[in-house]
């Protein structure tokens, strides 16, 4: 899948444009003021952005994830904050309900998340939990008659608090079960909680380094209600289907990462033809020109990590050590590429006007967020048969 044919190229290039004239001239205002774009988003809505990997039938428009990953590439390639907007809504929230929904869930709640006029959001992390969700996990779920009864709390959920926010879906432990050698393990479920869900608190937006114009907070839950049949997917089985939305949602990460290290690219051609510094352009200094090499050199190599990933995945084949390579290599060469992007601008780069003051600041979340660069070695450590 190293060449587009003529449908990917097609929404790869609208996506291009509406970035350029529609995100760039004004998303540095929404950062600055740590303001969620919504007109933007409902214009990603219209044009069908938020239901690409969702069938017709669901009012999406029947594409596939990879023509996801082309949109989050080039809308990161001016902006990772409405590029994670879009990745966590569709990856997160509506997939997981695509995948495991009830015919009645479905229903209600994909035709929404499709036109983008409403969001999910997925609360998985915990404040104390990271990486060891199994083990980090305390958030409850106790079925009471019908009911189910939640106390807990979730950190660092994306697209949780907006007013376009429909539900977020909460992984919880439902109970125990056994393990073969007579210990026990926590039985983790997912269920939906839709916004406004009288004992469903969602805190005031973090304070963040990057991704300031997207919604990020954190949620408590005490003795909140909703019914039994919000349950989304198979009792016990809420972690295990996680895992394979966290494969997919890295594949995703891995293309908004190679659109920031593009735009890192962009960006520092066009500065090095136009600033001039001892009477001609940087561009004519071999020092600048080698390290924009190295910039493209490391987009290109992440695009093609994140491409054979995607094919894998549509393949149906396993590409669970593919999504990892590909989030480890992009998430680095995000963060290589907006330090250099810096270097080359200067003192300006240092400046939140310009984009790669920006692209600086949104660069290290890629190396944390759906699974830390030691959990992604961890993951292509143990495809490759080596010990737990």
């Amino acid at each position: 899948m190293h060449r587009l044919d003529d449908e990917y190229e097609a929404l790869r290039a609208t996506v291009e444009e509406f970035a350029r004239d529609v995100v760039a001239p004004v998303i540095g205002d929404y950062y600055e003021r740590c303001e969620f774009p919504y007109d933007i988003v409902r214009r990603m809505g219209r044009m069908g952005l938020f239901g690409l990997p969702i069938p017709e039938e669901h009012g999406g428009m029947g594409g596939d994830y990879f023509a996801l990953c082309l949109a989050l590439e080039e809308l990161a390639r001016v902006d990772s904050s409405v590029a994670i907007t879009l990745e966590a809504a569709v990856s997160l929230g509506a997939m997981p309900l695509h995948r495991y929904g009830t015919p009645e869930q479905k229903a209600e709640w994909l035709p929404r998340l499709a036109s983008g006029e409403v969001l999910g959001a997925f609360g998985l992390t915990e404040p104390g939990g990271g990486s060891d969700v199994p083990g980090g996990m305390r958030t409850m779920a106790v079925l009471d008659g019908d009911e189910w009864v939640i106390n807990g709390s979730k950190a660092f959920i994306t697209n949780s608090g907006t007013d376009l926010t429909g539900f977020v879906a909460v992984a919880a432990i439902t109970g125990r079960r056994e393990r073969e050698d007579g210990t026990t393990a926590p039985e983790i479920s997912t269920i939906i909680v839709p916004s406004g869900t009288p004992g469903f608190t969602v805190s005031k937006k973090y304070s963040k380094v990057g991704w300031s114009a997207s919604d990020t907070r954190e949620l408590s839950f005490s003795d909140c209600r909703v019914p039994a049949a919000n349950l989304l997917g198979e009792r016990g089985r809420g972690y295990a289907q996680f895992l394979r939305t966290l494969d997919e949602g890295r594949v995703a990460i891995a293309a908004l990462s190679v659109g920031l290290a593009q735009g890192c690219v962009d960006e520092s051609l066009r500065y090095a033809k136009e600033r001039h510094a001892f009477g001609v352009p940087i561009a004519r200094y071999q020092a600048i020109q080698f390290k924009i090499a190295d910039m493209e050199t490391r987009a290109h190599t992440a695009r093609l990590a994140y491409y054979h990933a995607a094919e894998k995945m549509l393949a149906g084949e396993p590409f669970k050590k593919e999504a990892a390579i590909a989030k480890l290599v992009a998430s680095d060469a995000a963060m290589d590429n907006a330090r250099d992007a810096t270097q080359v601008f200067g003192g300006y780069g240092f400046m939140n006007e310009f984009p790669v003051g920006r692209f600086y600041r949104d660069a290290k979340i890629l190396e944390i967020g759906e699974g830390t660069s030691e959990v992604q070695r961890i993951l292509i450590a143990r495809q490759l048969g080596l010990p737990a």
